[in-house]
């Protein structure tokens, strides 16, 4: 039997992750604008920018949607190999928000920093977990 699940702190941290990118790929779809300043590299208002938000807006939601699916049907490693390669998206944020705005903007590089580091945590424990009771 799989003891893995709701009980488990990983689960909630990884859930957690996972909720919040749903969230904000549904800000980036109805709100391109407001999703964009808040990654920290605001879109011009024109169509064609606006598109880029809603692209950007269904990846995350597909990847939230990803990591729920392997939380829900209780499979930690399963979860943690997923969720371990989902890090390449905070750090390559991180990244492009260097790339534009430089070191000046250190709030926005510290929210995709501190999400990579924190994944990387959340996968050591997914990795840890015990499926097993």
């Amino acid at each position: 039997m799989n003891s893995w699940g709701p009980r488990s702190a990983s689960y909630w941290l990884t859930a957690l992750v996972a909720i919040g990118i749903i969230f904000l790929g549904i800000r980036f779809m109805l709100a391109p604008g407001a999703g964009a300043e808040g990654f920290g590299i605001p879109l011009a208002d024109t169509k064609e920018a606006i598109a880029y938000g809603w692209i950007k807006g269904i990846k995350d939601i597909f990847s939230g949607i990803v990591v729920l699916i392997f939380l829900i049907t209780r499979m930690p490693r399963a979860t943690a190999f997923v969720f371990g390669a989902a890090i390449i998206i905070p750090v390559s944020d991180c990244l492009t928000v260097l790339a534009v705005n430089g070191t000046k903007d250190i709030t926005h590089l510290l929210i995709h920093g501190i999400t990579a580091v924190y994944m990387a945590v959340t996968t050591i424990l997914l990795f840890k977990a015990n499926p097993k009771s």
